[in-house]
């Protein structure tokens, strides 16, 4: 019998066991390559203490950011049958929604909530980018417009707060009718003279920029957000000419008229609640 092999080494290696090590407890900056503590980064609302650049925040902290907890209650979705086409890539869709719900602990991609902002009541609609990139499907058309009906029927304003990946290739054309069916949702919005707003965070592109995402009473737009339809590169292909570097972001859609406000996020609330009490 080896002693040293057999006894010293495990008692040796009891008492200095490697503990589990938490994962990401670092984030490094996109824009500036500053490294940060996730505990420092949440604290100051995922934005870069060293150059202010945006991290994407899940729909969950963006409740939290508008809404104290008592001054909010979500409204349930209705129910729709999965999968309409039986579709299958690499995964069945009805796994790929299995996975998604149970990652989330959501239905779908998108969270309507009534709550309260200071003084004034209204209906807000948030994408979650978490579930499947925040792509619009069904159950997204049919969310956003419910929330339309809700702030028709009670007179409150509709704030949707945008994050996608746009429509939801695994319902094809279903997922496109989305696209006439939110414009028709705005369009209820607008005959009935109930404030529609719309903010855009990182990214809002594809089918929903070319649908609701756009057709605000009042654009809001957070810092440095990716808002467009196709891909920056893809439009330099086909053009051929080199665009700007900060095309598509927040600040150069602002300076060409396609956005009204661009703010930054720790502003945010505020800029929304000044937006609501100017219209009331």
């Amino acid at each position: 019998m080896n002693w040293l092999t057999n006894f010293v080494k495990p008692k040796l290696s009891s008492l200095v066991k490697r503990r589990d090590v938490p994962q990401k407890l670092w984030n490094n900056c996109i824009s500036c390559g500053n490294m940060i503590h996730h505990k420092d980064l949440n604290e100051n609302l995922r934005v870069c203490m060293n150059c202010n650049y945006h991290f994407r925040m899940s729909a969950e902290d963006r409740i939290k950011l508008f809404f104290n907890k008592e001054d909010y209650k979500e409204i349930e979705l209705d129910k729709i049958s999965d999968d309409p086409l039986n579709f299958s890539d690499k995964k069945k869709y009805k796994d790929r929604l299995k996975e998604y719900r149970k990652k989330t602990n959501r239905d779908d991609a998108f969270i309507l909530i009534r709550g309260k902002i200071k003084n004034r009541e209204l209906v807000m609609g948030l994408m979650n980018f978490e579930f499947m990139g925040g792509s619009m499907g069904r159950a997204v058309g049919g969310a956003i417009v419910k929330g339309a009906k809700i702030s028709t029927e009670n007179k409150l304003p509709y704030v949707v707060v945008t994050s996608s990946g746009g429509a939801r290739m695994q319902e094809g054309i279903i997922s496109l009718m989305q696209m006439p069916r939110t414009i028709a949702a705005v369009d209820m919005l607008n005959e009935n003279k109930i404030p529609y707003i719309v903010i855009l965070t990182e990214p809002t592109t594809g089918g929903v920029t070319a649908s609701f995402a756009m057709l605000g009473d009042i654009t809001i737009a957070e810092k440095g957000a990716t808002i467009g339809f196709a891909g920056k590169r893809v439009i330099q292909d086909t053009i051929r000419e080199e665009l700007p570097i900060d095309f598509q972001k927040a600040e150069y859609l602002k300076e060409h008229g396609m956005v009204d406000i661009v703010s930054h996020r720790k502003n945010l609330k505020e800029t929304l609640h000044k937006v609501l009490e100017h219209i009331k």
